[in-house]
């Protein structure tokens, strides 16, 4: 799909999708309980979809109540082997291995994009020792096995999704485990939101420096609902520090999320000057801060600890980069995991129709969408549709606070 936007300003009110995280999380939970739960304010979207996907070709039963509430029936008949299409969610695949390991003996997961080029290397370094089959090829991997033994180790600087998941299927066999890092875990607040929804579901772990504990049992069923997701919520933040007046609605103030950390780093970004950020654990945020940070007139913003921005939906250095350029600001790769933004006082992109891609990646789209409102021209989109990865209704919420788009 093919936008124009054209340079408005944004003002009125918003309630952002719920937490994308969050739900993984909890449907995943729930699918494992057993019995029936009831999630409340759930946002539907692609990701969503391939984890509502995974749980019922493991046996569990999803069913939409209207309103954003899902009836989670548990899983009591395991499927064997099952077929797991995860679509582009990096979460449903890295969640779903071990679980598929622990309640199924395996599965077979196939995916689209760059899904199964992103890392799984620490699965497999586990896994295959304990004498689980790992075959990959192309856009498919099978496991087959079972998740044995009572220690595990982790690398915490590839991704907490293997974290993740590792909790989910010691939680699925109901023996408990320990988890050690072998290296600091980066994007903590993730696995934070993991054990939350765990204890949410009756089921506390322990966190003690470099090790996390799951205690043997059951996961029971509960009544939940998903609190408001900042990940999304930073687009129309930063399109306040642009100069926008949106208000934001749905937002928990004490969330673990991570990525609420958008408020405290724009607020840096206010002030004139110099500025280093740190996105190691928020790499989500990556885009949109650099589109906020290419227009800290006369400042210059350095973002470090990007390394892994390479291996998401795009290589969102390079993507980010691309756009930003494209868009009329000034930005260069200062070193491998090091960005340079130079702020200016507008996005000029120096023609009379900028064009740029979403190169597939959702994150990429929205923040085009939040730097137009500051350029100097029109800006032709291509593949805005991939918003529907995490927010279906982005360009809708969009035009209602005031940006002008037109369908190309």
């Amino acid at each position: 799909m093919r936008l124009k936007i054209t340079p408005a300003p944004l003002a009125g009110q918003v309630t952002p999708p719920s937490s994308k995280s969050m739900a993984h999380r909890l449907i995943l939970a729930a699918a494992l309980a057993g019995g029936e739960s009831l999630i409340r304010a759930v946002s539907d979207s692609q990701d969503i979809q391939a984890t509502i996907r995974g749980v019922e070709a493991m046996g569990a039963k999803v069913s939409s109540l209207g309103e954003g509430t899902l009836r989670v029936c548990g899983i009591r008949r395991p499927g064997v082997c099952p077929l797991i299409d995860c679509g582009e969610s990096g979460s449903t695949l890295r969640f779903l291995i071990p679980v598929a390991l622990a309640v199924c003996g395996g599965a077979v997961f196939t995916g689209r994009g760059r899904l199964l080029q992103r890392p799984l290397e620490p699965y497999r370094q586990l896994l295959e020792p304990m004498g689980v089959r790992w075959a990959q090829q192309g856009d498919r991997l099978e496991v087959q096995g079972r998740l044995e033994g009572e220690e595990f180790s982790l690398p915490g600087d590839v991704s907490s999704q293997f974290v993740t998941g590792l909790l989910y299927g010691l939680a699925a066999r109901g023996q408990g485990g320990i988890i050690r890092l072998t290296t600091p875990l980066e994007s903590a607040g993730y696995v934070r939101m993991t054990l939350d929804a765990l204890a949410q579901f009756g089921l506390a772990a322990r966190w003690e420096e470099q090790a996390i504990a799951l205690p043997a049992g059951a996961l029971s069923p509960r009544q939940v609902q998903v609190e408001g997701d900042y990940s999304q919520a930073a687009f129309f933040f930063a399109a306040n520090f642009l100069g926008a007046h949106i208000r934001l609605e749905g937002l928990s103030a004490g969330s673990h999320q991570g990525d609420a950390a958008v408020t405290e780093i724009l607020q840096r970004m206010a002030c004139p000057g110099p500025l280093q950020v740190d996105v190691r654990d928020i790499p989500d945020l990556f885009p949109v801060l650099a589109a906020a940070a290419a227009l800290r007139a006369g400042s210059e913003t350095r973002f470090t600890g990007t390394r892994r921005l390479r291996m998401k939906e795009s290589d969102r250095i390079q993507s980010t980069l691309a756009l930003l350029e494209a868009l009329g600001g000034d930005a260069a790769l200062a070193a491998e995991d090091t960005v340079l933004m130079r702020g200016r006082n507008a996005l000029d992109p120096g023609v009379p129709l900028a064009r740029c891609e979403s190169f597939g990646d959702h994150r990429i789209a929205m923040t085009a969408a939040v730097a137009a409102t500051r350029m100097t021209a029109p800006l032709l989109l291509e593949g805005a549709e991939c918003v529907a990865k995490s927010y279906p209704r982005f360009w809708e919420d969009y035009k209602k606070l005031g940006g002008v788009i037109e369908y190309v």
